[in-house]
């Protein structure tokens, strides 16, 4: 069995990894925070044959679930996910500050501590962190997730130091305009022709990219089909900035 963990499913790249990955014959073992409640499990599982889905929500309760599973993991996509909305540095609040950093980069580095040993002893694996392109050109009011994104890119690349010499790949994939409810919803920038007119003006490809567009990148990456290729930050977006 091949198996994946994918993080936050439901959200930002989530949905268009999950179904590449399935295509290519991974069982995709499923994390998201809708998953504390067992009929949501149900539904995913009932709509995505081939994907198991975890109550879990720490990155230890991920651990311990899985264990009691038994499932060994070839690969991990951790998909991190916080709302974003601008606020000037002078009134961002602490508390709101220390939970972005806590979504975007203590829980893929505290996931990342936890998978690393089980892949050492195989000597193999892939890390794939889903991060953001957003430090390429910062924005007046976005300055949290800017400074937390690149924070967790830059980690992503200090571990591909460290796992290389045991066999296993780390990578971040780096996205900005990504269709995604979360970030860039469909019904404001591609339904809409406002919407697309404005991306189109900022998007040198005219366009969002599709779901399954940054899945297959992921895809890629976990895959092992490239194992040389460890600590790049690949850029997802159309050509921007």
């Amino acid at each position: 069995m091949t198996a994946a963990l994918v993080t936050n499913v439901t959200r930002y790249a989530g949905p268009g990894v999950v179904p590449v990955l399935l295509r290519q014959g991974y069982t995709v073992v499923c994390h998201d925070r809708s998953f504390a409640d067992p009929t949501e499990r149900t539904r995913y599982e009932a709509e995505l044959a081939g994907t198991t889905c975890l109550a879990a929500q720490t990155p230890d309760e991920i651990a311990r679930e899985m264990e009691a599973q038994e499932i060994v993991l070839d690969a991990a996509v951790s998909n991190d996910v916080h709302p974003i909305s601008p606020v000037p540095v002078e009134n961002v609040a602490l508390g709101d500050l220390r939970a972005t950093f806590e979504a975007v980069v203590v829980f893929p580095f505290r996931l990342a501590q936890l998978l690393l040993p089980a892949m050492k002893a195989r000597g193999a694996g892939s890390l794939v962190f889903v991060t953001s392109a957003r430090p390429l050109s910062p924005e007046p009011g976005f300055a949290v997730p800017t400074s937390v994104r690149a924070a967790a890119t830059a980690f992503a690349q200090a571990l591909a130091r460290e796992a290389a010499p045991f066999g296993i790949q780390v990578n971040a994939v780096c996205p900005n305009y990504l269709q995604s409810e979360m970030y860039y919803p469909r019904a404001h920038f591609v339904d809409d022709p406002k919407g697309r007119a404005e991306i189109a003006r900022l998007v040198p490809s005219g366009r969002l990219g599709e779901p399954e567009e940054v899945g297959e990148l992921i895809a890629f990456l976990a895959s092992g089909r490239s194992r040389f290729t460890t600590g790049q930050a690949v850029h997802f977006t159309g050509g921007w900035p």
